[in-house]
């Protein structure tokens, strides 16, 4: 073997399979979409921010037969998407798919008007400022890939008009950081759908439904699994596909 080629990336090369990073992929919504989609055949780099949990993961999902691997990566910190992307141009030539799931809710019980500053920072660092970098740092390998997929993990609450839709169950929640950080999210899907339609890559943001996770203390009344489903689906549509849309279960949802 050439001593300049790297063992490791001429296998990726031979089996062409498509590669994909999914953040937050250690567990509940996350791990349910790098379970789902390498059940579809695409080869998934589960990043998490605690290699722990993150490696833990990787082996569950490897024992039922899939290829995933663990990259760490704190989408809040950008020494460490930096050095996430480092890695995994090392490995690959082009990522196909770029899944921003990676999320945090520090107000589920606080009011708006007792909210720290320092909560709402944090949560802007993971909700919103997390999918601008990790997208920034992995853009070109994105690009490279000529037909990639960007999904950022949205939320109904992301919706300004079914949070002020007094018939919508999202109009009954109220939480400054969470929620603010999901509208400008959406906002973000826009900016990014433009700049990168040339290059072939359509950028979406997804509204889970009310998942059982650990964000919400699993009181949400649908599986991982069926949360998955739409951000599965928008990963792998064609090249006639939407970009720069806002969907949910039941189709495109009202910004």
């Amino acid at each position: 073997m050439l001593p300049y080629l790297n063992p490791r990336r001429s296998e990726l090369a031979m089996t062409h399979k498509r590669q994909v990073l999914v953040t937050g992929a250690n567990k509940g919504l996350g791990l349910a979409i790098a379970k789902g989609l390498a059940a579809a055949g695409l080869s998934v780099w589960m990043g998490a921010r605690d290699r722990a949990r993150g490696e833990h993961a990787v082996q569950t999902l490897r024992g039922e037969g899939f290829d995933v691997r663990f990259i760490q990566i704190d989408v809040a910190d950008d020494a460490s998407v930096r050095r996430a992307a480092e890695t995994v141009r090392q490995e690959i030539d082009a990522l196909d798919v770029l899944v921003n799931n990676a999320g945090i809710a520090h107000d589920l019980q606080i009011s708006p008007s007792e909210l720290s500053m320092d909560d709402v920072k944090a949560t802007y660092e993971v909700n919103l400022f997390g999918p601008i970098r990790v997208t920034q740092a992995f853009a070109t390998l994105l690009k490279a890939a000529e037909d990639a997929r960007i999904v950022n993990m949205s939320s109904g609450l992301g919706s300004l008009t079914l949070i002020t839709d007094p018939t919508s169950l999202f109009s009954t929640v109220n939480l400054l950081a969470y929620t603010s950080s999901k509208v400008a999210l959406n906002a973000v899907t826009v900016s990014f759908a433009k700049e990168l339609e040339p290059f072939g890559i359509k950028v979406n943001a997804v509204e889970p439904g009310h998942v059982r996770t650990d964000l919400n203390d699993n009181t949400g009344f649908l599986t991982p699994e069926e949360g998955a489903a739409t951000a599965i689906r928008m990963a792998l549509i064609g090249k006639d596909g939407p970009t720069g849309g806002f969907f949910g279960n039941h189709g495109r949802q009202p910004w």
